[in-house]
């Protein structure tokens, strides 16, 4: 079973939207990877919010995406079972110790799946 673990905005200044958040939510940025990626953890949030460098939105692809915790599942387990339910796999992503899966739904949606936060 998953769980909601994130939500991400993708963004052309993380650091600066980050910080923005954090400040209106009475919260803090607790990871920030290199200003390509950064979290934020408030008290009165119940899942993170993740803000992802995108240099150049292109039309079309989502402004706004969720992130899931993949909990117990092995990767590979979980790629086959979201393919298997019709979900397209785009692609793992990030690096030793901050990897996740990107997936796009059954009606285009892209949304990622990735190691607890």
């Amino acid at each position: 079973m998953t769980s909601l673990g994130m939500v991400t905005l993708d963004t052309g200044r993380p650091r600066e939207l980050a910080a923005w958040w954090a400040e209106r939510l009475g919260g803090e940025i607790v990871q920030d990877h290199e200003g390509y990626f950064c979290i934020v953890r408030a008290p009165e949030v119940p899942v993170a919010l993740g803000f992802q460098l995108v240099e150049d939105p292109t039309p079309g692809k989502n402004r706004l995406h969720l992130d899931f915790d993949r909990g117990t599942a092995s990767r590979d387990e979980l790629i086959a079972s979201y393919v298997a339910a019709g979900a397209e796999h785009l692609g793992t992503r990030g690096e030793a110790g901050f990897q996740w899966d990107t997936f796009a739904d059954i009606d285009g949606n892209e949304f990622c799946i990735g190691d607890p936060h």
